[in-house]
């Protein structure tokens, strides 16, 4: 049920304001959109390049051994990860020989949840009702109550007493290797650390814990949390057979350096052979690249919409006029989204692979084309007042 409803007026002047600013805004987002999607295709050429040069120069080697004649050079290896000590947390006292180990905490909080409608009026003005209601959820940093609409009946606690955490082996070997940071943090698969007992955890802990659900909980009831709560599990990431791609450097690995500039490292969890590690990579490239070219156009047309914003409101005099506007400035947004986005990426081709590049700027011609034919199409003849008599 909503606990608080609140009402906003604005009138035609200061919508258009508004809709100037988000139109600037909309230009500044479009050239740094535009700027970021011709990046990203020199971006994925490039590292295609890096690894298609990697592919051909690694060489698999045994990860028992330090070979000398392999230094400096790119390798791949397999192996069995260890670890020179356990991994503590001593609040909890969990204890286990991993390559890192997390801890995961999470309070039982109020949550303000806002669901917003606007209303144009006749004369271009809008009404904004903000809808405030008020939810119990587990989150894993404290919320503040202080801020929500309604927080006489919703207060949160200021404090977490504990928090998420983190901890990786000082020293991770792989073989007759040193496994360098970089390729540790990359090591995932992690998994739950089942808590059946808080007998090893510290006095302030089993004092006011108790073991529920796989971990340890801070309330009365896990079955009916009350605000304020505390819920904590912990997952480790284990030791196990890990395979790297890196440039042998004595007894442990630095990045790759390839000729464009770029740097070749790899790992995997698991026995993986190095051609399947490259393509792997590749396909990795393939789906960013592709994430930031949708995700690209789309804010392209976030952008145009923003620029032709005026036009909507101030067609909104009449409350059906603006809609049907804003409805065709959305199109004709990402029409243009489309324009942009196919021209610059075809540029960006052009420059880095002009075949494709060529036919993709083809396909933003066409587009245009489209959109001129449309602009330039003849409105209907309006329908007669009388019909003619009949004959």
């Amino acid at each position: 049920m909503s606990d608080f409803v609140e009402v906003t007026r604005r009138g035609l002047g200061s919508r258009s304001k508004g809709s100037i600013g988000g139109a600037v805004f909309g230009l500044f987002l479009a050239a740094a959109v535009t700027f970021l999607l011709f990046w990203n295709e020199g971006r994925a050429v490039k590292r295609y390049k890096d690894l298609k040069e990697g592919a051909g120069a690694v060489v698999s080697v045994a990860s028992d051994q330090v070979d000398p004649t392999m230094e400096g050079k790119l390798v791949h290896m397999t192996g069995e990860t260890k670890t020179n000590a356990p991994l503590v947390d001593e609040d909890f006292g969990v204890s286990v020989e991993a390559v890192k180990l997390i801890r995961e905490a999470e309070m039982y909080q109020w949550i303000e949840v806002v669901k917003t409608e606007t209303r144009t009026k006749t004369g271009g003005g809008t009404e904004e009702i903000k809808t405030y209601s008020y939810e119990r959820q587990w989150r894993d940093s404290p919320v503040d109550s202080s801020q929500f609409k309604v927080n006489s009946d919703h207060r949160n606690p200021a404090e977490m007493k504990y928090r998420n955490a983190s901890q990786t082996a000082s020293e991770v070997t792989l073989g007759a290797f040193s496994l360098p940071s970089f390729l540790v943090s990359r090591i995932g698969g992690a998994s739950p650390i089942t808590i059946e007992s808080v007998d090893g955890a510290s006095e302030a802990v089993r004092s006011v814990a108790k073991a529920a659900n796989g971990g340890f909980y801070f309330g009365n009831d896990p079955g009916s949390p009350a605000i304020g709560d505390l819920r904590i599990h912990f997952l480790s990431v284990p030791t196990g057979p890990v395979s790297i791609v890196a440039q042998q450097s004595g007894k442990t690995f630095v990045p790759f350096k390839t000729s464009t500039g770029g740097s070749v490292d790899l790992l995997e969890r698991g026995q993986v052979n190095a051609a399947d590690m490259f393509q792997m990579a590749q396909d990795r490239n393939k789906m960013l690249t592709w994430a930031i070219r949708i995700g690209g156009f789309f804010l392209l047309g976030v952008a145009f919409s923003l620029v032709l914003a005026p036009i909507a409101v101030l067609a909104s005099i009449l409350p059906f006029l603006g809609r049907l506007v804003g409805a065709g400035t959305k199109i004709v947004a990402f029409l243009l989204a489309g324009i942009v986005w196919a021209v610059t990426v075809s540029i960006a081709w052009i420059f880095y692979r002009p075949v494709l590049g060529i036919a993709i700027l083809a396909v933003a011609i066409v587009l245009f084309v489209l959109i001129v034919r449309r602009l330039r199409r003849p409105a209907a003849p309006p329908l007669q007042a009388t019909p003619p008599p009949l004959t």
